[in-house]
C-alpha cells in the first residue's frame, strides 16, 4: 500500500484561518499589563521592599500560596518596577531572579552560586572549582562596592530538596561578614507547609516577613480569562458561556489560573483541530478530560516507586462511602504495598511530605487538622476524577509489580 502524501493536508490548513491571534498569550512567561485581583498582595510586597530604595535593607520575605495564584507574576511585576526606578534614580540595587526548578541552574549549591556569580558578568565554570571558592568569588564580588541585593528564589521548597537547607543557613547569614554591601532573600514556595520542615534557625531568618496567597474564586478566574481571551482569539470566537464553564471548573478543582488559562487554550486547540470556528462549551469538557489524562499519567509515570506506593495506598483506602482518609490510616495500608512491592517503608513524617506533594500537585486534598493533645493529621480526599481511579490504580500496580 502507497503512503499517500500530507501536501494537500497541510495546504487546507495553512488555507484556514485559525482561531487564535497569539497563544503567546497563555504562557507562563506572558506579562499582562494589568495583573487582576493581586493589588493586595503587590502592595504588601512594595511596602516591605520600598526601604531598598533608600538603600536600607528590608526584611527577608517568604511568599507561598498554591501553584497558578499570582506569586511569582506579582513579585516579578513589584521587582521590575523598583529596577526601572533604581536604574532612573541610578541607586545601587541591583535584583536577581533564579527559578530553582530549572536543571543546570539551581540543582546543586555549586550551580546556584556560580549562576548568582554570573549575574554580575563574572565567567565561572560550570563544575570544577571547589563549593567554597565560589562563596569567596560571590561574596567578594558583592561587597567589592556600596550596593544592595535582592535574590529571588522561586520554588525555593525544590532547592532545599535537591541541596538541603545549609544553603539558604549561608545566605541569610552573609550579611554579619558584608562590609560594603546587604543581602535580602525572597523565596517563592508551592508547598503551604516548606517552612514548618526548615531548621528553626533558617526559619526565622527567611520568614521574617511572610505573605499568603490565597487561590482565586470563580469570578476572579472569569476576568483573568476575559482578560486574556481578549488577546489571545480572534472575535466572535468563544461561545457565550465557555469562560463561566471554565472559570468554574478551576474554582472548584483548586482556584488555579494557571490550569484555567491552559484549559481555555486547549479548548481553543481542540476546536480547531476538529474544524469548529466557535469553541463550544464542549471543548472545555474534551479539554478538561484530555489535560487531567495527560497531567496525572505523566506524574505517575514519572515519579519514583515510594511516591507510587502512597498514592496506591490512598486509593485503596479510598471509596465512596469512605471518602476521607487520615494519615494515619495511609501509612498502615502504605507500609503493606511496601512490602508487597519488595520497597523498604519511609518514616511517617517523609510520607507526610509525600501526601503533601501530592496535594500541591492536585491529585488529592490534603488539610492539616488538629486533634488537640494528640498532635496533627491530614484529612486526605481524592482530587481527581472518579473515572479516572480505576484506571491510574491499574498502572500504579503495573509500575510497583503488585499485579
Amino acid at each position: 500500500m502507497v503512503q499517500k502524501g500530507l501536501g494537500s493536508f497541510f495546504e487546507k490548513f495553512l488555507s484556514k484561518e485559525s482561531l487564535f491571534k497569539s497563544k503567546q498569550i497563555f504562557l507562563s512567561t506572558y506579562f499582562p499589563e494589568l495583573i487582576l485581583h493581586r493589588n493586595d498582595q503587590i502592595q504588601q510586597i512594595a511596602s516591605i521592599l520600598g526601604p531598598s530604595l533608600r538603600l536600607e535593607k528590608p526584611s527577608n520575605l517568604f511568599v507561598y500560596g498554591k501553584t497558578g495564584v499570582g506569586k511569582t507574576l506579582s513579585i516579578k511585576y513589584t521587582i521590575q518596577q523598583m529596577s526601572e526606578i533604581a536604574k532612573k534614580e541610578k541607586i545601587p540595587l541591583k535584583l536577581i531572579y533564579i527559578n530553582c526548578k530549572l536543571r543546570k541552574v539551581a540543582d546543586t549549591e555549586y550551580r546556584l552560586m556560580a549562576q548568582l556569580v554570573r549575574e554580575f558578568g563574572k565567567e565561572i565554570p560550570p563544575t570544577g572549582l571547589p563549593t567554597d571558592e565560589v562563596y569567596k568569588i560571590f561574596f567578594n564580588t558583592i561587597d567589592s562596592e556600596k550596593q544592595l541585593l535582592i535574590i529571588v528564589l522561586d520554588e525555593i521548597d525544590q532547592l532545599v530538596k535537591k541541596v538541603g537547607d545549609e544553603l539558604l543557613y549561608n545566605l541569610t547569614r552573609i550579611n554579619a561578614e558584608l562590609e560594603k554591601s546587604q543581602i535580602s532573600i525572597i523565596g517563592i514556595s508551592n508547598d503551604l507547609i516548606f517552612v514548618d520542615n526548615l531548621d528553626p534557625r533558617i526559619k526565622s531568618s527567611l520568614s521574617e516577613e511572610e505573605i499568603l496567597f490565597p487561590p482565586y474564586n470563580a469570578l476572579q478566574i472569569q476576568d483573568i480569562l476575559n482578560q486574556r481571551a481578549k488577546e489571545a482569539f480572534n472575535e466572535q470566537v468563544i461561545e457565550p458561556g465557555v469562560i463561566e464553564k471554565c472559570s468554574a471548573y478551576a474554582a472548584r478543582e483548586h482556584g488555579d489560573a494557571r490550569r484555567a488559562l491552559e484549559l481555555l487554550r486547549v479548548a481553543g486547540e481542540l476546536a480547531e483541530r476538529n474544524g469548529y470556528t466557535q469553541v463550544k462549551i464542549k471543548h472545555i469538557d474534551d479539554a478538561e478530560d484530555k489535560i487531567e489524562r495527560d497531567r496525572i499519567m505523566d506524574i505517575i509515570t514519572t515519579q519514583p516507586k515510594q511516591f507510587q506506593a502512597v498514592l496506591h495506598s490512598i486509593l485503596s483506602l479510598y471509596t465512596k462511602k469512605n471518602n476521607i482518609i487520615f494519615t494515619g490510616k495511609a501509612y498502615e495500608v502504605y507500609k503493606g504495598t511496601c512490602f508487597r512491592a519488595g520497597l523498604r517503608p519511609l518514616t511517617q513524617r517523609r510520607v507526610s511530605d509525600i501526601i503533601a506533594e501530592l496535594d500541591m500537585l492536585g491529585i488529592i486534598n490534603a488539610k492539616v487538622i488538629s486533634k488537640g493533645r494528640y498532635g496533627r493529621t491530614r484529612e486526605i480526599s481524592l482530587a481527581i476524577r472518579s473515572a479516572s481511579e480505576s484506571k491510574i490504580k491499574k498502572i500504579l500496580e503495573e509500575g510497583l509489580g503488585l499485579t
